[in-house]
């Protein structure tokens, strides 16, 4: 990744939010993982997905990113429900980070104020 010492702008999805909240993923977790997922160290599962370890390796998260804009905290499951994403989901992964990509600064800050996205890492 091209920006590894510099953190882009990072949001989860409201869905994201309260699964975190639910699972005590805290949003410093979330950006020091961010920070690794920019070195290098996820799964990039293609298409502007990845996934990546959380909560002492207990938790999978999938982060969506098509630019260096953006990554987006997607979606969370426990390791121990479930191994992977299945192929129709990494393909709609996949098309929603392409859908991403697209969005312009407003459409950005539209997404902030209805509380769809939740920006964390300011200031890391």
């Amino acid at each position: 990744m091209s920006n590894a010492g510099k953190i882009s702008r990072v949001f989860k999805t409201a869905w994201f939010t309260k699964a975190a909240r639910k699972a005590s993923v805290s949003d410093d977790e979330l950006c020091t993982a961010i920070r690794e997922v920019m070195r290098g160290q996820a799964i990039d599962l293609g298409g502007g997905v990845f996934k990546k370890r959380l909560d002492k390796n207990r938790r999978r998260s999938i982060i969506l990113a098509k630019s260096d804009r953006f990554w987006v905290y997607e979606y969370l499951f426990a390791k121990q429900d479930r191994d992977n994403i299945d192929d129709e989901e990494l393909t709609s992964f996949r098309k929603l980070a392409k859908s991403y990509a697209g969005l312009s600064h407003w459409q950005l800050d539209r997404l902030l104020q209805d509380g769809d996205f939740v920006e964390i890492c300011h200031g890391h």
